[in-house]
């Protein structure tokens, strides 16, 4: 059984910063890619960042220069930086994650359970 656990989200000010870390934890084999994504009501679930092993990462052009992701692949986690945070980012954040569970197995999606990130004064 794979389990993946958001922390981090919560209240803040515009112009604030927040970390988030999502921990995958089970029978885990490898993660290949990780990644964010955000929803807020009344909009489609979008990708926030993403990462993949090797530590190459992608961005959506909203975040890009105020949002840094990266992982720890011995601990299995992975992080996001959001700073200059602004109104439009609150949402639900969601990890994501590929795991394989064995040698040679093909790799799932994973999601986390979402946390709460409110941008507002």
């Amino acid at each position: 059984q794979v389990q993946l656990v958001e922390s981090g989200g919560g209240l803040v000010q515009p112009g604030g910063s927040l970390r988030l870390s999502c921990a995958a934890s089970g029978s885990i084999f490898s993660i290949y890619a990780m990644g964010w994504y955000r929803s807020a009501p009344g909009n489609k679930r979008e990708l926030v960042a993403a990462i993949i092993r090797g530590g190459s990462t992608n961005y959506a052009d909203s975040v890009k220069g105020r949002f840094t992701i990266s992982r720890d692949n011995a601990k299995n986690t992975m992080y996001l930086q959001m700073n200059s945070l602004k109104p439009e980012d609150t949402a639900v954040y969601y990890c994501n994650a590929e795991i394989a569970l064995h040698l040679g197995g093909r790799e799932y999606d994973y999601w986390g359970q979402g946390t709460q990130v409110t941008v507002s004064s």
